[in-house]
């Protein structure tokens, strides 16, 4: 049994489908913020990492494996040890598109996070690079410690596969260590791997430490990291949130092939640590053998602090 629709049903009908298909036209019309489709971030060589979980604790042999984006670096004049060097970083797909703002998303507070480590792993800096105008650039300004061969490991998510990727680029420079700044020598360090945990370090009025779940530390294996904070002479220790964290810890092995950028177990900055003796846990997988160093990167009361932790990987 059949009904026929009525003129007023068959008016009503059009004008619902109408209704959708302007509906559907508008949102094909709207911005997505970016014009990167999923195939232009694969690359041609069947080595490669493509999608990395920003949660993830792995090491990342970013020089040994190719990434869907390169990364070159400029700058206005020879870069100087001890002088501010500002520096125009350019990201472009495996397709040649240039990579701005509108197509990486925010993580940790920043759209692009830039690790920068000098060839003898003792001067680590972090920064965000801003978009500079032109396509794909990003402007950014560093003040190298010493002289040689430095090394910036690009850190970002693109949106359209909400997974974070990396780049890489070196950058020579010239002159002597700037002797104002204090450096760790490693061997100045003792012990790399005491049985308590890594060697403590003593940076502007506060001790850091890093106890290692599992020592020694082998390759391939996952280690529990406890990152502890103390006041010299005790008292409390005004920890503050940085990019979207308590801490950040940052592991390269002594050949700058790679990084991992590791991130606390206490995600919710809305639940501080003990405000005397903060403790707070992280996890890692270094994939070989060898010596590396672990970066912590803290805000306290203002001040950004780095602290080096050298270990070696059985």
């Amino acid at each position: 049994m059949s009904a026929t629709l009525t003129k007023p049903q068959r008016q009503q009908l059009v004008l619902i489908t109408l209704g959708a298909v302007a509906l559907f036209i508008v949102v094909r019309l709207l911005p997505t913020g970016t014009n990167m489709p999923h195939y232009d971030y694969v690359p041609a060589g069947q080595s490669s990492v493509q999608f990395c979980d920003p949660g993830n604790p792995q090491f990342l042999p970013a020089t040994q494996v190719q990434s869907p984006v390169t990364m070159t670096l400029a700058t206005a004049g020879p870069a100087v040890a001890g002088q501010p060097v500002q520096a125009i970083l350019t990201l472009k797909t495996y397709s040649g598109k240039p990579l701005g703002p509108d197509d990486l998303a925010t993580a940790h507070a920043k759209k692009l996070h830039l690790l920068i480590i000098d060839p003898t792993l003792t001067d680590y800096q972090h920064v965000h690079p801003v978009p500079a105008g032109a396509p794909g650039a990003w402007s950014f300004t560093f003040t190298p410690h010493a002289g040689g061969s430095y090394r910036f490991f690009a850190d970002f998510v693109p949106i359209v596969t909400g997974n974070g990727l990396y780049a890489w680029a070196d950058l020579p420079v010239g002159g002597p260590a700037d002797t104002k700044v204090e450096r760790v020598v490693p061997d100045a360090l003792g012990t790399l791997s005491p049985s308590n945990g890594f060697h403590p370090v003593e940076r502007d009025g506060y001790r850091f430490t890093l106890t290692p779940s599992a020592q020694p530390i082998r390759a391939s294996k996952l280690v529990d990291l406890k990152f502890t904070i103390e006041r010299m002479g005790g008292g409390p220790v005004p920890l503050q949130v940085i990019m979207n964290a308590f801490a950040h810890l940052v592991a390269f092995d002594d050949q700058r092939s790679g990084f991992a950028h590791m991130h606390p177990q206490e995600y919710d900055i809305t639940k501080p640590p003990d405000a005397v003796h903060p403790v707070l846990t992280f996890k890692l997988l270094l994939p070989r053998a060898g010596r590396y160093v672990i970066w912590s990167q803290v805000l306290i009361a203002g001040r950004e602090i780095y602290a080096p932790f050298w270990f070696d990987v059985e």
